[in-house]
């Protein structure tokens, strides 16, 4: 019997995704694996993408509604967009292929807080799951599932789904066995209990995915990689953020805020994400524990250096280099790492119980600490919010990070108002550039119009804010609490559409 497959009514179901893939029919809702590239399906998405374009050779439309845990990668939702296979997706992307659709308008896209997403699906918000399409590392002879590299919305599919294909991947280590934390046990309203998580290295379920077997119409064998991204080096810029952010940091510390070896951390992905953790690691903190989503390299680095002593995430997210050095080590970090639902890695009760500091990027911040996330010129999504609602409304403390400027200096990130708003300043407590820190706690919204140009705003732009603010007080004595020019507040990102220059 296969080593990976070892439930012997699950062995009888092994196909090809050419066979598997006859399960999935026009306008199915599919739930498909994946978080951030990692643990998403390898085999099935190509094999239906081949179906979906035969199909379209005949002059059938075959399309489904996509969702996932987060983003995935250019071989699953990229080849699916590809076809035009895709009616609606959610809760987060990253594919540019499916970026330019959803901006195009031809794909519904449903961006919704991550710790939302698998609620709504039991909540009915978002209709049938027909079939969930789930990567694991095995299957256990009580048919018990080794998850993979992320857990993301897997229990919940796998749950709610009529139908499940399971993908194995020998690609994943077999040593991924112990290193997942699944809670099974959630309940809808009326009767929902408290979940008993009170550290961030505490488990409270089982290390396996369940599955009704009856339910398992095809298992697939594969043997592939996760999408593995590489990180740029860190550089002036992101240094400056990290130095700025890290020294904030023993500043709380040393008022009494918080203990010496800091609160919970949850930091976001990408380079100026990676950047602040690498000013941690070079920092005196030490003990530090993580309650976050992903776990990136400078989560690896941390930990091999002492200075994290625990990381609680859904997901992995490394580069090519980092999963080596994982795979190479993995043993090392069995009890040091913890894979969870992203309904519980991303849950506001437990990210206000634990007092997490959450870190994440921006798109732009204006002047009285309303934040973007997700749009470039107020109607084009990037990639979407992602968790960054769920830790920011609900952390201790937040930081939002960006440099102060983008496009060779043609745009501000600190403008005037937000061309779209998806943290209100009444959740965000401290904007972070390479030009300094905004502390906006405890402040009116004149007094961190004030705060935000000194200390985020670029040199460039500062007049600009500084007099568009008073000829907003001046223009309407009467109204001065958060004064704006109506006419003016969105001219900048209408300057720039017009000219390329704010």
């Amino acid at each position: 019997m296969n080593a990976r497959i070892t439930c012997p009514t699950l062995a009888t179901k092994v196909v090809s995704a050419e066979e598997a893939v006859k399960h999935i029919y026009p306008g199915d809702s599919v739930g498909i694996s994946g978080f951030t590239g990692a643990g998403y399906p390898k085999a099935m998405p190509a094999a239906l993408a081949a179906r979906m374009q035969a199909a379209r050779d005949r002059g059938e439309e075959f399309r489904v509604a996509l969702w996932s845990g987060a983003s995935t990668a250019p071989d699953a939702d990229g080849v699916l967009a590809a076809v035009d296979g895709i009616s609606s997706r959610l809760p987060y992307n990253s594919d540019p292929v499916l970026r330019a659709e959803i901006n195009a308008g031809s794909v519904d896209y449903l961006d919704a807080h991550l710790s939302h997403s698998a609620q709504h699906m039991w909540f009915g918000f978002y209709g049938n799951l027909d079939i969930a399409v789930v990567e694991v590392t095995a299957v256990l002879p009580d048919g018990l599932l080794v998850p993979s590299s992320s857990v993301g919305n897997n229990k919940t599919w796998l749950d709610q789904a009529d139908k499940v294909i399971l993908e194995v991947n020998h690609w994943q280590p077999r040593e991924f066995e112990g290193f997942h934390d699944i809670y099974h046990r959630t309940a809808l309203p009326p009767n929902r209990l408290p979940i008993p998580l009170t550290e961030p290295d505490q488990r409270i379920g089982e290390p396996y995915l369940k599955v009704d077997p009856a339910k398992v119409v095809a298992v697939v064998e594969t043997n592939a990689p996760d999408r593995n991204s590489a990180f740029s080096p860190v550089d002036e810029v992101s240094r400056a953020i990290a130095e700025h952010l890290v020294d904030f940091l023993r500043h709380e510390v040393k008022a009494g805020r918080m203990p010496a070896e800091l609160l919970p951390i949850q930091s976001g992905v990408g380079n100026v994400a990676n950047a602040v953790l690498a000013g941690l690691d070079a920092s005196e903190f030490t003990g530090l524990t993580a309650f976050t989503e992903v776990i990136q390299d400078g989560m690896l680095d941390l930990l091999d250096s002492g200075t994290l002593r625990f990381a609680s995430a859904t997901s992995f997210g490394l580069s090519d280099a980092g999963v080596r050095r994982f795979m190479d080590n993995i043993n090392a970090y069995k009890g040091k790492i913890l894979l969870r639902s992203e309904e519980i890695s991303n849950h506001p009760e437990l990210v206000r119980r634990l007092g997490v500091i959450a870190m994440n990027g921006m798109i732009e911040a204006d002047i009285y600490g309303n934040v973007n996330s997700t749009h470039v010129m107020g109607s084009s999504v990037m990639n979407g919010i992602g968790g960054s609602g769920d830790f920011a409304r609900n952390a201790f403390l937040n930081f939002f990070v960006s440099p102060s400027t983008a496009k060779g200096g043609a745009i501000s990130s600190i403008v005037p108002m937000v061309s779209h708003v998806d943290h209100t300043e009444h959740d965000v407590h401290v904007v972070v550039t390479e030009q300094g820190l905004a502390d906006l706690r405890g402040l009116s919204p004149r007094r961190r119009a004030e705060r935000v140009i000194e200390h985020a705003a670029h040199p460039k732009f500062r007049d600009a804010l500084t007099e568009y603010v008073a000829r907003a007080e001046a223009a309407r004595p009467t109204a001065r609490h958060t004064p704006h020019l109506l006419d003016e507040s969105l001219s900048w990102h209408q300057r720039f559409l017009d000219s390329g220059q704010m």
